[in-house]
């Protein structure tokens, strides 16, 4: 394992002394405590409690989160950190990380009411439990207006049927909760290309263990194997009308103001993964001899890892700006939605050319490359496709 060094402070805007020491902090952990078990982890597709126990201790789940709820008292930039340096070692770490806060509690601490922040944001700030984020449905994919779900309500109770998929987080021993997207009427306001009215789009609070509500087997991923992820079945689910999270018909809307924010947490993802393989493809070209002397030497090994490490700058520029102008409280739509095109892609470009490097070595599951060329694809897929990045981004101009 490589025990290059990066400093996000000298990539990007200098970071004060707080966002330093966390940085530190994080990559210490990354680096002893993450790293050693990865492979492992990654071979027999476990979760990892332990190092989610230990994050909680840690504080990572709480750092966005005010004190009152058990949280940090942070910000998202600090949440960012901590996910880039997690991203170099352990992907599916840093995702059920990213998915905790940003999908999992972020929701309820943005739109809940006071109850359901002090029910439940006391153990999902701090790991003590997970939530799951339930919006991708099986006919919906990129087309989160699709929704299929429905819930009707009726004598003060909401009864929910429908399916989700690929969710995170959602099956795991100390998963508590599912927010999960519904129709719960029409909106007369939005109408469809034919003039018919559009869907009324709520959003519900399910316990886990509601009756009616079933996790369905674990997918056989392609990467991403020590992340937990699931189908979701809701066959005449019931909870309580106070279960309704923000306004109703809000939902819709809801959702995609989380996914702006979770954008910017997912490059930052992706930039740790770009700056891994980085890191490990110079430890290797200055150790690996071949013809008489490392094959850093070669130019055609050197230019390709200096073309990666100017993609992960890039990738890193890309996310603060996207984090500053969030944290200024600016419109940050479009620069969350160019960092996720930037650095998704920048991840998967780098973890091939360090396979490359790495040749038959990084052919080996047991090597960091190998897992991040395998893990890196999704990047370009969770939390809006690249496709769907670009578009937002030819909006913005107009197109």
């Amino acid at each position: 394992m490589s025990t290059t060094q990066h400093s996000a402070g000298l990539a990007g805007p200098e970071l004060d002394e707080d966002y330093r020491d966390l940085v530190g902090t994080v990559r210490e952990f990354a680096d002893e405590v993450v790293a050693p078990v990865s492979a492992v982890l990654d071979a027999r597709h476990e979760f990892p409690y332990e190092i989610v126990r230990q994050m909680g201790e840690m504080g990572l789940f709480g750092l966005p989160f005010p004190e009152e709820y058990g949280g940090m008292g942070g910000d998202y930039f600090a949440l960012a950190l901590a996910l880039e340096e997690l991203g170099r070692v352990n992907q599916s770490v840093a995702i059920t990380l990213e998915a905790g806060v940003s999908l999992g509690a972020m929701p309820v601490y943005r739109f809940g009411t006071e109850e359901q922040k002090d029910t439940w944001l006391p153990d999902l700030v701090t790991a003590r439990a997970l939530a799951g984020f339930g919006l991708t449905e099986p006919n919906g994919g990129s087309d989160a207006g699709g929704t299929q779900t429905t819930a009707t309500l009726a004598d003060g109770t909401w009864t929910v049927n429908g399916a989700k998929e690929f969710i995170t987080n959602s099956g795991t021993d100390i998963t508590r909760l599912v927010t999960v997207t519904a129709v719960t009427g029409v909106d007369e306001a939005r109408r469809g290309p034919d003039g018919s009215p559009g869907k009324e789009i709520s959003t519900l609070l399910v316990p886990s263990g509601t009756p009616g509500f079933t996790v369905g087997a674990a997918y056989d991923k392609m990467g991403w194997n020590s992340s937990d992820t699931h189908p979701l079945f809701f066959d005449g689910v019931e909870v309580p009308e106070a279960n309704l999270l923000g306004e109703r018909g809000r939902g819709y809307a809801n959702f995609l103001s989380i996914l702006d924010e979770g954008r910017i947490a997912i490059a930052a993802l992706s930039t740790g993964a770009a700056q891994g393989c980085v890191d490990e493809s110079i430890a290797y070209a200055k150790t690996r001899t071949a013809f008489g002397q490392a094959i850093g030497k070669n130019q055609a090994v050197s230019f390709k890892i200096a073309r990666m490490q100017a993609r992960a700058h890039s990738a890193r520029l890309a996310y603060y700006e996207a984090a500053a102008k969030m944290l200024a409280g600016k419109p940050f739509k479009t620069e969350a939605a160019i960092a996720k095109l930037v650095a998704g892609e920048a991840a998967m470009d780098n973890a091939r050319d360090a396979t490359q490097v790495f040749g038959g070595y990084g052919f080996m599951n047991e090597s960091l490359v190998a897992r991040h060329y395998r893990d890196s694809k999704i990047l370009e897929i969770g939390e809006g496709t690249t496709e769907v990045q670009l578009m937002l981004i030819a909006r913005s101009l107009g197109l």
